[in-house]
């Protein structure tokens, strides 16, 4: 029986390959759902569609490149980095973007700032993970 090299970090106990996964996964979600909807969600949050479009074609690579690091048995650090440091811009700039650009629905306003502060909590999470994994190399 074969198995397929994403179903891997499910099964492991390496907690940075399993946060890895989770942001690919999650991230692989709002994809779709903005790619699929755009229309209804633009509607919703009060964000444009074509917007909505662009950030789920963006995601959907993103989360692509997220899945390959978390399939791998040992993510080179480098690329965690890049990660890590991608959540930190996604979280700094969905704020900006919501002070300074944006003008959502009340419930927009929520979504966003809701999935700017979990980012921001997956991405201290990586990070930790990440200094974990260097300090019990050394």
């Amino acid at each position: 029986m074969s198995t397929t090299p994403l179903a891997a970090p499910a099964r492991t106990t390496d907690p940075l390959r399993r946060l890895l996964a989770l942001d690919a996964v999650v991230t692989g979600g709002n994809a779709l759902a903005y790619l699929a909807l755009s229309g209804p969600l633009g509607r919703f949050l009060g964000i444009g569609s074509g917007l909505l479009l662009a950030l789920g074609s963006f995601l959907a690579v993103y989360a692509a490149g997220v899945g390959l690091l978390a399939a791998r048995p040992h993510p080179p650090t480098a690329g965690v980095r890049g990660v890590v440091e991608a959540n930190l811009g996604w979280t700094a700039a969905s704020f900006l973007a919501l002070a300074l650009w944006l003008s959502p629905t009340t419930a927009g306003a929520v979504w966003v700032v809701l999935q700017a502060l979990a980012v921001g909590g997956l991405t201290l999470l990586q990070h930790r993970a990440l200094r974990a994994r260097q300090s019990s190399q050394v």
